[in-house]
């Protein structure tokens, strides 16, 4: 099988993915509530627009629109046996909008996590994981998807499940987890913990990293720690969100600008990110202005922490790798 992801990174320094779909789906109407899943089947134009925005900005890789398409997800919306149809239709309009550039874009069938803890810290089963997560890569992988892209995860148990899932279609495989200001995943792990944990995957991953988290600073932090627990040819992933999210009477907004983007973009490359993308705020006209940025960009040496923060924003000392609860416990203990 044709592997379009490794072809491509192989062939270039660096490949830009896209950026939000649900904070762009809302600007285009969504409505609060309304799972952006069912656009596939009653927006499909709404849908292939935001893909083609995205491409025409100069995204290498586009996401599908599946986040939330696993059969645990779609059970909130009682949708939970129309995984088959809103999975492969996903695929299918992010492939058509990748057929119709004049060069090559690459399809990512984006999977999100359940939604479920796994036992003992929940009711839902590793079998039953797997299950809601095969069935969904089976339809992204039907429809048309040129790799697996499980994101926004914080447990190993779920993402094992996810990625053992995903090897039944023979696509490549990327994963990223998402980080909070503490410096952890939701169920603790820390960057530097990511490496060891994608090398226990039950199939290897073609490139790990972030997404989502707190905003661009704070998540080059965690990739920083990610890069130096990882083996060198790691194919690294950063896709941050556009700043941070302010509520404004117009509803949720996101502070970052173009300028922050480009940024943001340029210091992900030189800390060695091979794959730079946007998350939650980052609209087409971001994109377009990292995609500049990051072909106008000279390397430099990898950026410090404090850089980070002069250019970027804050970053919480659990991020640094510092903690400091432990800290003062070491200093109440010395003094």
């Amino acid at each position: 099988m044709a592997d379009i992801l490794s072809e491509m990174l192989a062939e270039n320094d660096w490949l830009l993915a896209d950026g939000a779909t649900g904070t762009n789906y809302f600007a285009a109407g969504l409505k609060s509530g309304e799972p952006p899943e069912n656009w596939n089947t009653d927006q499909p134009d709404k849908v292939r627009d935001l893909h083609t925005a995205f491409i025409d900005a100069g995204s290498d890789i586009i996401l599908s629109n599946s986040f939330g398409g696993s059969c645990r997800r779609l059970m909130m919306h009682g949708a939970q046996d129309r995984v088959q149809e809103i999975n492969s239709r996903a695929a299918q309009l992010a492939r058509s909008a990748a057929d119709a550039a004049d060069r090559p874009v690459i399809v990512a069938g984006s999977l999100g996590p359940t939604g479920d803890l796994l036992e003992p810290l929940g009711m839902l089963t590793r079998d039953e994981a797997r299950e809601a997560f095969r069935d969904q890569a089976l339809a992204l992988a039907d429809g048309g998807a040129d790799v697996l892209w499980c994101e926004t995860m914080s447990a190993e148990d779920e993402v094992g499940a996810a990625v053992e899932a995903c090897s039944e279609t023979g696509l490549p495989i990327v994963v990223t987890m998402s980080f909070d200001s503490g410096g952890r995943t939701m169920m603790g792990i820390k960057p530097a913990d990511w490496p060891d944990i994608a090398a226990r995957m039950p199939a290897p991953l073609t490139a790990y990293g972030a997404n989502c988290g707190v905003g661009p600073a704070e998540l080059l932090a965690t990739v920083i720690g990610m890069a130096d627990a990882a083996p060198a040819d790691t194919v690294l992933i950063a896709k941050g969100n556009c700043g941070m999210p302010e509520l404004t009477d117009a509803g949720i907004e996101y502070t970052g600008t173009t300028e922050l983007m480009s940024d943001y973009a340029r210091l992900a490359r030189d800390v060695g990110v091979k794959i730079i993308g946007g998350c939650c705020g980052t609209t087409p006209a971001h994109i377009a202005a990292m995609r500049e940025s990051l072909e106008t960009h000279v390397p430099a040496t990898r950026p410090s922490i404090p850089t980070i923060i002069e250019t970027l924003g804050e970053v919480s000392k659990l991020a640094m790798g510092t903690d400091a609860a432990a800290e003062a416990k070491a200093r109440r203990r010395r003094d």
